[in-house]
C-alpha cells in the first residue's frame, strides 16, 4: 500500500494573531516590562493578567511567574516543604516535575501509574500511608485525569497537601470542576508547547491567602505585593513578609500581555483541539494491535495530544515503528526508551531521583507512544495521520497486528 506522505510540522505553533501583536507593541513602546514598572494606580498587564486567570480558572488568587516548573517549585516552598521530606508524585510525569520537588529540596517518591495514565490510586494509598508524605506533586500528565474525587479522598484521610500541575490540563474538568482546583495549588505552563503560548511563562492558582501571599514574596516582589492583581490582602502580607526569601522567577509584562487576548480565546480553542484528537482517535479505533485510553465521562479534556500503546511491541520494534511513521512525516514520541530525547524521558534518567522500582509503570511505558496535535493541523490532516498510524502499525509482527 502507498501512502502519501504527511508534511506538517509536529512543532510549529499557530501565529499570534494582530490582537497579541498590537499587545506586544504597546508594550514595548511603553519601555514598561518589568511587572512593577507601573504609575501611580495603573495595573500591569502581568497584574491584569493574574486578574483574568483567576477569573478563569474560577480562583481566590492567580500569581504570573517565570514557567510552569517555577510555579510547582515555589508552590512546594510556599507549602512549607522541609529539607529532604518526602514527596509522592507519578511515576509517568516529565523532567520538570521531579526537578521541581528536588530544586525545593524534596525527596521524590514515584507512584505507579494505571493502564489509562493516570496515578494509581491504590499505590497512592498504599505510599501515603507508608511513608507518611504530607505532599502530593500530582501530575495530570498529558492531560489525563484520575478519579480526582477518590484521589480528593485519599488526600483527606492522611492529611496531605495536594498541588496539582496542570500543564497538560489547562481548562480541562473532573465533574465540572476544573482541574488545579481539587488542592492547594494549581500550577499552570504557558510554554510553546502548552494551551497558551508565551514562549516561556506559568501561573498559579490558589484559595489560601497565606500560602499564595508566601508565594508572591517568594516569586520576587520586594515590597511590592501591593502591585499584584489577584493577590490576599496586605494583613497577610505583614505576617510573612519578612520572614520569606527572595527567590525571583517574575513573569513581565510582555509575556503577560501576549497572553491575555489569547486566554480570550482558549474555550474556542479548547473545542477545536478535541475536534482534531477525535479525528485521530475515530482513525485508530478498531486497529488490531493498538490500544487507546479510556477518557472517563466525568473528564472534560483538552485534547492537545494522543497516547496509544502497542502491547507486546519489543524494543527494536518500537524503534522501527517510530522511524516507519518518521519516514511517512508522523512524529512519534516512545516513553519506553532507555535514554531520553528531547522532551521526553522516563524514570530511569533522573539520576537525582533515587532508583525505585515501578514495574507496573515500565510495563505501560514500555509500549506507550505519544503524539502532538498542534492547532496547525487540520481535522483532515488528522485523519490522515490516523491513516499513516494505522498502516504502520499493519507492518508490525506478531503480537501487534
Amino acid at each position: 500500500m502507498t501512502l502519501k506522505p504527511f508534511t506538517g510540522n509536529f512543532t510549529q505553533q499557530e501565529s499570534l494573531d494582530d490582537d497579541v501583536v498590537a499587545a506586544a507593541t504597546a508594550v514595548l513602546k511603553s519601555g514598561r516590562l518589568h511587572r512593577y514598572n507601573s504609575g501611580a494606580g495603573e495595573i500591569s498587564k502581568a497584574s491584569e493578567l493574574e486578574q483574568t486567570y483567576a477569573r478563569y480558572q474560577g480562583a481566590r488568587f492567580c500569581l504570573a511567574c517565570a514557567s510552569g516548573g517555577y510555579a510547582m517549585a515555589i508552590a512546594l516552598r510556599a507549602a512549607g516543604i522541609k529539607p529532604g521530606e518526602t514527596v509522592l508524585t507519578n511515576g509517568f510525569t516529565l523532567a520538570p516535575v521531579p526537578g521541581a520537588i528536588a530544586s525545593a529540596g524534596g525527596k521524590p517518591v514515584l507512584v505507579e501509574i494505571t493502564e489509562n495514565l493516570v496515578i494509581d490510586l491504590e499505590d497512592l494509598e498504599l505510599k501515603a500511608r507508608s511513608s507518611g508524605a504530607r505532599f502530593l506533586l500530582l501530575s495530570n500528565m498529558r492531560g489525563h485525569l484520575a478519579d480526582m474525587e477518590r484521589l480528593s479522598d485519599i488526600m483527606r484521610r492522611h492529611r496531605m497537601i495536594l498541588i496539582e500541575d496542570c500543564a497538560h490540563t489547562m481548562g480541562a474538568a473532573w465533574n465540572g470542576r476544573k482541574s488545579g482546583n481539587f488542592g492547594l495549588a494549581g500550577c499552570f505552563s504557558t510554554q510553546t508547547y502548552k494551551h497558551l503560548n508565551s514562549g516561556e511563562g506559568g501561573l498559579l492558582t490558589s484559595d489560601d491567602p497565606d500560602f499564595m501571599a508566601r508565594a508572591i514574596i517568594l516569586s520576587g516582589s520586594y515590597m511590592l505585593y501591593e502591585r499584584h492583581g489577584a493577590a490576599p490582602p496586605p494583613e497577610v502580607f505583614e505576617r510573612i513578609r519578612l520572614e520569606t526569601p527572595n527567590m525571583s522567577g517574575r513573569m513581565d509584562n510582555l509575556r503577560a500581555a501576549i497572553l491575555l487576548p489569547q486566554l480570550l480565546r482558549l474555550e474556542d480553542n479548547i473545542d477545536r483541539w478535541n475536534e482534531r484528537y477525535r479525528a485521530v482517535e475515530n482513525g485508530l479505533n478498531g486497529i488490531d494491535g493498538l490500544v487507546l485510553r479510556r477518557r472517563p465521562d466525568a473528564e472534560r479534556y483538552v485534547g492537545s495530544s494522543i497516547q496509544f500503546g502497542l502491547p507486546g511491541i519489543s524494543r527494536s520494534g518500537a524503534v522501527s515503528f517510530v522511524a516507519a511513521a518518521k519516514a511517512l512525516g508522523v512524529e512519534l514520541k516512545w516513553f519506553g526508551a532507555p535514554d531520553p530525547v528531547a522532551f521526553t524521558s522516563n524514570h530511569h534518567s533522573w539520576r537525582y531521583v533515587d532508583p525505585q522500582a515501578l514495574p507496573e509503570t515500565d510495563r505501560v511505558l514500555s509500549s506507550l507512544f505519544d503524539m502532538r496535535l498542534p492547532l496547525t493541523f487540520s481535522v483532515k490532516e488528522c485523519r490522515q495521520i490516523a491513516s499513516i498510524i494505522a498502516h504502520c502499525v499493519s507492518t508490525l509482527p506478531a503480537p501487534c497486528t
